[in-house]
């Protein structure tokens, strides 16, 4: 919360909580010195917000008794649209470390009309998913978002610290083409300096990150979704895979999502390109889709389908249960 107008915000919300603050605690909460807050508490007056201050060993800062901000306008399809939008990004990881969701509701809860915030409050006290929560210690800093989503439309190198999956620490120069959203995880994607190529990094991943003042262009028709999981599909893995599926591409994307593999139209159908740790697994995706296919490579998979069908026809022959006599 660096930007000024952010700690304005806030030094509202506090006098919205609180019936009185010190200036010194506004201070303390704001990480700013007193003459800050004086000029904090002007700009709230400035916006027609009435902020009092009172003097003296008991004085400080309120807002007018009586006084509320007005109603947040919302329609019911808006205010749903925004608890649920905050509700799911806190299910799916798709926010930073600091816990910010069950703040930002308890505020859109203040200012709605009571009826509808209780509501809105029972939808999501009764709201189930079959998603599995995504990992909190995977989650980016605030500041690292942020800052790489500003040099990203800027198009402005960056410098960061980063730490690979072995735990090895290195500094990179890089040209952010883009942020992606992946399997719970977030990603930077761009121009690696030290290495001289594309790579990608996660972002619970980096340390500190600046900005600088060299710029960048990005390549024509560079797909951020495609690079990210192009090179998640290349992490090493034991089988490198190829099939080919009797279907057309519109259908394949359908069934197949982008971190299963990569997908190519050919003359006979579609081409899978993907990495498997277990070739048992890979069986069962393929069999799971429903279509004709033909292993490519390798070998070993032909026998991990048969070895399936095996598995699949010996359940399909098992006896039912006897029917209940007399």
């Amino acid at each position: 919360m660096s930007h000024p107008a952010g700690r304005v915000l806030a030094m509202l919300e506090l006098l919205q909580s609180h019936h009185r603050l010190t200036g010194v605690e506004l201070a303390d909460r704001l990480r700013v010195d007193e003459r800050t807050v004086r000029r904090y508490a002007a700009t709230l007056v400035d916006l027609g917000i009435p902020v009092t201050a009172e003097r003296g060993r008991y004085g400080g800062y309120r807002l007018r008794p009586g006084y509320k901000l007005p109603p947040l306008m919302l329609t019911d399809d808006e205010a749903v649209a925004v608890l649920l939008g905050l509700v799911a990004a806190e299910r799916l990881g798709l926010g930073t470390e600091e816990p910010a969701t069950a703040t930002a509701l308890a505020k859109i809860r203040r200012v709605l009309p009571a009826p509808l915030a209780e509501r809105l409050a029972a939808v999501q006290d009764h709201l189930g998913f079959t998603l599995r929560r995504a990992d909190p210690a995977l989650r980016p800093a605030t500041g690292t978002l942020l800052t790489l989503g500003a040099a990203a439309r800027q198009r402005r190198r960056v410098t960061l610290d980063y730490r690979s999956w072995r735990g090895e620490p290195s500094r990179r120069q890089l040209d952010p083409y883009g942020l992606v959203f992946h399997a719970g995880r977030w990603y930077v994607t761009g121009y690696d300096h030290l290495r001289d190529e594309v790579r990608t990094f996660r972002l619970d991943r980096i340390g500190a990150v600046s900005t600088g003042p060299e710029t960048f262009a990005v390549p024509d028709d560079f797909d951020p979704v495609a690079q990210v999981t192009r090179s998640l599909a290349g992490v090493p893995y034991a089988h490198s895979v190829e099939v080919l599926l009797e279907t057309d591409l519109v259908a394949a994307r359908r069934r197949v999502p982008p971190s299963v593999g990569e997908l190519t139209e050919v003359a006979d159908g579609v081409l899978l390109r993907t990495r498997a740790e277990q070739l048992d697994g890979m069986a069962q995706l393929l069999a799971g889709l429903g279509w004709p296919f033909t292993v490519l490579r390798p070998d070993a998979l032909r026998d991990a389908v048969r070895a399936h069908a095996t598995r699949l026809a010996g359940w399909a022959d098992r006896p039912g249960p006897a029917p209940p006599s007399g």
